[in-house]
């Protein structure tokens, strides 16, 4: 039924057939993201609500914009995308956030929190200045809620003097359970405090609520309130949902559901398990030992921190700045403070890594998750411009572990050092390199082989080193080989290594872009150290990665064996 479903008909519909849809939307949701992975538990929560919209609104005619987009998987369906469903965060299909390339419902791309608010009342000034009669919907969740981007949009609602919906789905969890004063004070609006409800409608937003979001009845009749105030002025519906709703393992662990792997990925030991070994081993002798997240302790191995160390663990919910100025200001106070987030969301904290932790040289640690090609989520979760964005800062050591037995050698490396450093890995690995007691010295690589060839392969991170070894090891079935290097500092270079290099041609591998990355600055060493030797850099071109498998995406991009064959077996005929 959905494959034939037309959003233009669906005003048709009596209530009991919007239920009925309700229900195929949730089984086609669970079905696909089992298969296909994806974001299941908070998408099953906003089935209600979406399909009222549909209901009540007129899109793509009307404006929504998703926060994050984690929300998003029942509006596709209604919205014309159904037959495609099925190819869900795969290569050339259907993409797990809002995309304005996909279709004409998507009028602006998410992925990370916070930014719906401000984007829908930008859209909506256009709306005004371009004398247009529509309205604009803002659909965000209470852990973005936290964000602090929201209060600047909605600081600057009246100043703009527009007036848009904002639909506040309060499920009580972001990818962890949702923290902070302001959840306290949505929990406190639950438990009828009119003082919380005019601290929101002092932003100049009419409160309706709270709502029962997973009931249609009463979500169809607050969508046509809230349609009815937007005549008068901006509005905001709070609604209460049950994230996994329908699915009773979903709705008992929403954690564990709100990200899926598809059925049958191989299960390899997780970098982020690692880290959490490392640093609780680390706080049972140190006291001072502290760990920050930005509403991700679970997904970042901290939980079993967080449980055996509470007064020295700090959630902050999704406000990545702060943490970052939390931990500066902590290691100022005398505390060893490491941050764990993913690599695209430190990009959020850019300012505060300059100023307050860099400019202070401050000894904070952060410890860089999903870095390289994430996959599936595509160009707002590919972790692939950290090492530029953070290799022209000052002060700031870059680390990145040849496998996850390295990573625990960093991690003991960091708990001593007196400066800010940045430890990048990937989400799965391997212990490629076992028994090895070699301690780690900042600035300082390693020779994996060496036999004083005529090239010399400079590659940094599990994932290139594997490509490098595969390499090696079918050239030497060959008679021909070249020597490789483990680059587990990225900055500072190894500037000593590289002047003794004699080597004719340097080859450099990354899971990173060219331009600032590992490879563009061993080009410009070699050049002020005048070597003349021919440089060729193995990294991702100056575009946004797409979704797809992380292997199929460093193949289209040319970091894999093939392309380092092929182009190895050129230079060594």
């Amino acid at each position: 039924m959905l494959k034939d479903f037309s959003p233009e008909r669906i005003k048709e519909y009596s209530h009991s057939r919007l239920n009925v849809l309700c229900d195929e939307l949730r089984r086609e949701i669970y079905e696909t993201v089992t298969v296909c992975g994806g974001h299941l538990a908070s998408n099953l929560g906003a089935v209600e609500s979406t399909v009222a919209l549909f209901y009540t609104f007129d899109f793509p005619n009307d404006k929504i914009v998703f926060d994050v987009g984690h929300q998003c998987y029942a509006y596709k369906l209604l919205s014309g995308r159904a037959e495609r469903f099925s190819t869900l965060r795969k290569a050339g299909g259907i993409s797990g956030f809002p995309k304005r390339t996909e279709s004409v419902y998507d009028c602006y791309d998410t992925g990370h929190a916070g930014t719906s608010v401000s984007a829908a009342i930008g859209l909506a000034k256009a709306r005004d200045l371009n004398g247009e009669k529509h309205e604009v919907i803002a659909y965000i969740g209470d852990g973005s809620f936290n964000n602090g981007l929201v209060y600047e949009a909605l600081n600057s609602l009246k100043i703009l003097n527009t007036k848009i919906l904002v639909i506040l789905n309060d499920n009580g969890m972001s990818i962890s359970p949702t923290v902070g004063g302001m959840h306290e004070i949505l929990s406190g609006i639950d438990e009828n405090r009119s003082d919380n409800i005019r601290l929101l409608e002092q932003f100049g937003l009419t409160y309706i609520g709270v709502k029962n979001g997973n009931d249609l009845e009463e979500m169809l009749d607050s969508l046509k309130e809230a349609q009815e105030q937007l005549k008068n002025g901006s509005v905001l519906l709070h609604i209460v949902t049950k994230k996994g709703k329908g699915y009773e393992f979903s709705e008992e662990h929403p954690t564990d559901t709100h990200g899926v792997p598809p059925v049958g990925s191989p299960k390899e030991k997780e970098y982020s398990e690692v880290l959490g070994e490392s640093l609780c081993s680390l706080a049972e002798r140190n006291g001072k030992i502290a760990i920050v997240s930005a509403a991700m302790k679970e997904a970042l191995g901290l939980e079993r921190f967080f449980n055996l160390y509470p007064e020295r663990a700090f959630d902050v919910g999704i406000c990545e700045e702060n943490a970052a100025v939390l931990c500066a200001s902590m290691a100022a106070g005398g505390l060893k403070p490491y941050y764990a987030i993913y690599s695209t969301f430190l990009q959020r904290a850019f300012d505060e890594i300059i100023h307050d932790v860099c400019a202070q040289d401050m000894p904070v640690t952060f410890c860089i998750d999903r870095a390289g090609i994430s996959g599936a989520d595509g160009e707002t979760h590919q972790g692939v411009f950290d090492l530029s964005y953070l290799s022209l800062i000052p002060n700031l050591t870059i680390a990145v572990p040849k496998d996850t037995d390295e990573l625990r050698k960093m991690i003991a490396f960091s708990e001593t050092y007196t400066h800010p450093i940045a430890i990048r890995y990937p989400r799965s690995g391997k212990v490629l390199f076992s028994g090895e007691d070699k301690e780690i010295e900042a600035g300082k690589w390693e020779y994996l082989k060496k036999s004083n060839g005529k090239v010399t392969v400079i590659a940094a991170g599990e994932r290139c080193l594997i490509i490098a070894m595969k390499v090696l090891q079918n050239l030497e079935k060959q008679g021909k080989s070249f020597d490789l290097i483990n680059a587990r500092f990225v900055k500072p270079l190894d500037i000593e290594l590289l002047r003794s290099l004699e080597s004719e041609r340097v080859i450099t591998l990354e899971d990173n872009v060219y331009l600032g990355g590992l490879g563009a600055m061993i080009g410009n060493a070699l050049q002020r150290l005048d070597k003349p030797c021919k440089i060729k850099s193995f990294a991702y071109r100056d575009e946004f990665i797409p979704q797809g498998g992380v292997a199929a995406l460093q193949k289209a991009y040319g970091v894999d064996c093939e392309e380092l064959e092929k182009y190895l077996l050129e230079i060594l005929s």
